[in-house]
């Protein structure tokens, strides 16, 4: 039976087991051996990452070409708006090339915090659209992944 681990990443961690750097990994977290992550968070992002020794599992949920759809959830600083969610709809270029959101809406803030549109995609990076925000006048606070404690 095959082995899968959702793990919480924590901010400034590699999505990685090994590293030439001396930054932290997956492995001084998760002592399991033989897994390997489904996907990647930024080294400045936190979240859920699954981790998997199937290796067509890892593959399947890795591969933008089975157009998985994951949902993003950005914080930004100030108000996002619905002008903002029709623009990451219509498309916008990141470092890697234009991304489009499927959809977007605006969640309502939780007390302390400014909106946060969560938007599902296939293969978007949530840093780089948090830092488009900022670029439309709505400063990034950075993603829900992506907060320094």
């Amino acid at each position: 039976m095959a082995k899968l681990i959702i793990f919480n990443k924590p901010y400034k961690v590699l999505s990685q087991f090994t590293t030439d750097s001396d930054k932290p990994t997956l492995a001084d977290y998760v002592s399991v051996k033989q897994v390997y992550p489904a996907g990647r968070l930024d080294f400045d992002s936190e979240g859920l990452l699954l981790l998997t020794d199937n290796g067509q599992l890892q593959a399947h949920i890795s591969d933008p070409r089975h157009k998985l759809t994951k949902t993003y959830w950005v914080q930004v600083e100030g108000q996002a708006t619905e002008d903002h969610c029709k623009q990451l709809c219509r498309g916008v270029e990141l470092k890697d090339g234009p991304a489009a959101a499927l959809s977007c809406e605006l969640l309502a803030p939780p007390p302390t915090l400014g909106s946060q549109p969560a938007y599902p995609g296939t293969s978007v990076d949530s840093r780089q659209l948090a830092s488009h925000y900022h670029c439309r006048g709505a400063q990034s606070a950075g993603t829900a992944d992506d907060r320094s404690r």
